[in-house]
């Protein structure tokens, strides 16, 4: 079983937003899986590693707490995060971009005034089942959390999934779009999952939840 390790360093902060117009909401799974596969595509990004631009950020991130905040945006706050550095992903009916991490205190102002709280979506059809050899990021059924919490916790559950992964795996799943899906478990499920050896988010209890409660587990098959 892995988790984050919490340690007194400098603390960084990864931002991720998502596009919410007035009259376009996206699904709330969708919000999901597009946060996590666009931490992944952050991670996996040239830029991100050796003495890529980002690199010492991502660096001083991975290092203290891996903390990821979500905030939302529409019109023109969309239009200006778009113009900062970092990269946009888009799934079904979400978009999302992530921003290298800066420390807490250097937040730029034009994500650091987005908001942060409230954002509560819907799923409007049914959801298929997920596929056998599938990525799938188990949500604890046991937590009530908003969507923008749980989109950093899926977030979260990647990248532990990509710190675990061999490099050959990490490049197949790139090479698939960082193709998964998140799913809330059955309690029956959310047990064994427990029991599995697979990696597991223990939050830090920053906000909604309690400190030190499982939110996610990252079933990647590479992993099992």
């Amino acid at each position: 079983m892995s988790s984050f390790d919490y340690v007194a360093s400098p603390e960084y902060v990864l931002t991720l937003v998502l596009q919410v117009e007035k009259a376009e909401r996206p699904g709330q799974t969708d919000a999901l899986e597009t946060a996590a596969r666009t931490v992944l595509a952050i991670l996996a990004d040239e830029r991100s590693v050796g003495e890529g631009e980002w690199a010492e950020a991502m660096r001083g991130w991975q290092d203290a707490r891996i903390r990821k905040v979500v905030r939302r945006a529409r019109g023109a706050e969309w239009r200006r995060a778009e113009a900062l550095p970092g990269i946009t992903v888009t799934g079904g009916t979400a978009v999302v971009r992530v921003f290298p991490p800066v420390p807490l205190d250097d937040v730029p102002k034009d994500l650091a005034k987005l908001q942060v709280t409230g954002t509560d979506l819907e799923d409007p059809d049914e959801l298929p089942a997920t596929a056998d050899g599938e990525p799938v990021l188990w949500v604890n059924p046991g937590l009530e959390m908003s969507t923008g919490k749980t989109m950093a916790q899926a977030g979260h559950g990647a990248h532990l999934a990509w710190f675990e992964l061999s490099d050959a795996d990490r490049k197949a799943w790139q090479e698939d779009d960082f193709h998964l899906a998140v799913r809330t478990a059955t309690p029956a499920l959310w047990k064994e999952l427990m029991g599995s050896g697979l990696p597991v988010v223990q939050d830090a209890g920053f906000t909604e939840i309690d400190p030190g409660s499982y939110t996610v587990i990252a079933d990647h098959p590479a992993l099992r």
